[in-house]
C-alpha cells in the first residue's frame, strides 16, 4: 500500500477493521460517486458519497448514496438543527484536509458531526471515499459509523 495511504486508510489499519481498498482510473467526466459505481462494476445503491453541510454554523458530514441526493431538513432534524445548506467546497476541503471528489469520512483533519443514510443498513459492505479520488473503501456499514463516530438516519432523498 506505499504511496496509496490516506488518513482514513491509516485509521482503518490503525483500528484493525476489515475492509478492501479498490481502485479505478478517475477522469471520465461523469460525477465522482457514479464514476465509481460503474468502472468498479457495483451496485450504485452500495456506493456513498461523502458531503459536507453548514447546519445552523457546524459543519456537519453527510454519507448518502450517489444514487439520493441529501435531504438537508432530514440532516438538520438528524443532529438536532434547525436549517442546513450545502458547505463551500472550500471550506470542506479546509477542515476535512481532503479534495472535493475524494472526501472520506474517515480521517479527516477535524472530526465532524456525521450522519450516514439508514440505508446503508440494507447492505453487509459499502464503499465510500478512501480519501483520493479513484480509490474505494469497502466496509461494514457499522465499522464506518463506528469509526466515523457516525449516527444512522434517513437523510436521503
Amino acid at each position: 500500500m506505499a504511496g496509496r495511504g490516506t488518513p482514513a486508510t491509516a485509521l482503518l489499519t490503525k483500528g484493525g477493521v476489515a475492509h478492501v481498498l479498490h481502485t479505478y482510473e478517475h477522469g471520465s467526466g461523469q460525477a465522482y460517486g457514479p464514476e465509481a459505481a460503474e468502472k468498479l462494476g457495483l451496485d450504485p445503491e452500495r456506493v456513498f458519497k461523502t458531503l459536507v453541510a453548514d447546519v445552523d454554523g457546524q459543519l456537519t458530514v453527510a454519507v448518502v448514496p450517489v444514487t439520493a441526493s441529501l435531504d438537508l431538513k432530514a440532516l438538520a432534524a438528524a443532529v438536532g438543527g434547525k436549517r442546513a445548506r450545502m458547505a463551500e467546497v472550500v471550506a470542506a476541503e479546509r477542515v476535512t484536509g481532503y479534495v472535493a471528489g475524494g472526501i472520506s469520512p474517515l480521517g479527516q483533519r477535524r472530526r465532524l458531526p456525521t450522519v450516514i443514510d439508514a440505508s446503508a443498513g440494507d447492505f453487509d459492505t459499502v464503499f465510500c471515499s478512501a480519501g483520493r479520488r479513484g480509490l474505494e473503501m469497502e466496509l461494514a456499514p457499522a465499522d464506518l459509523a463506528s469509526l466515523a463516530n457516525a449516527e444512522f438516519a434517513p437523510i436521503a432523498t
